[in-house]
């Protein structure tokens, strides 16, 4: 039977590239490429005419799923809100497990980035905290702490 063989990426559109890379580069994530992409191939999947995109892949060290970072130079980006509360419908976050969540967040701030709220723990199993990235951007951040 046809199925899905493995969840491959998740495709972000940004309106800095550099930074919003350089904000997962900072949780830990490597580039594994950096491409523009446009032609009839593009066009068609994404169903815009004459559409040009920069596309940075991150992952993180070790492979598993990747986000696509993508910017576009044609069409012109179209406003949105960054900062949507999660009671809104939509990708509320990307959820990450982290090995030293402390370490993370301190590394994190020296770019100005904190938690929203703050590091909440769930049943002696977990340390949490949700982070706001460039253009609102809301990042999970779980420490395994059994």
């Amino acid at each position: 039977m046809a199925g899905v063989r493995r969840f491959d990426h998740v495709g972000i559109t940004v309106a800095d590239l550099d930074a919003v890379t350089a904000f997962f580069v900072g949780l830990g994530f490597e580039v594994e490429g950096r491409t523009f992409v446009e032609g009839e191939f593009i066009d068609t999947v994404l169903g815009i005419p004459n559409s040009r995109t920069e596309i940075v892949m991150v992952r993180a060290p070790g492979g598993g799923t990747g986000l696509e970072l993508a910017t576009f130079i044609r069409p012109a980006l179209e406003a949105g809100s960054a900062d949507v509360r999660p009671n809104v419908p939509g990708v509320r976050n990307l959820g990450f497990e982290v090995d030293d969540l402390g370490a993370i967040l301190a590394r994190i701030a020296a770019d100005g980035y904190r938690p929203i709220a703050g590091v909440g723990e769930y049943e002696g199993m977990w340390r949490m905290a949700h982070v706001r990235g460039p253009e609102g951007i809301v990042v999970s951040l779980s420490q395994r702490i059994d």
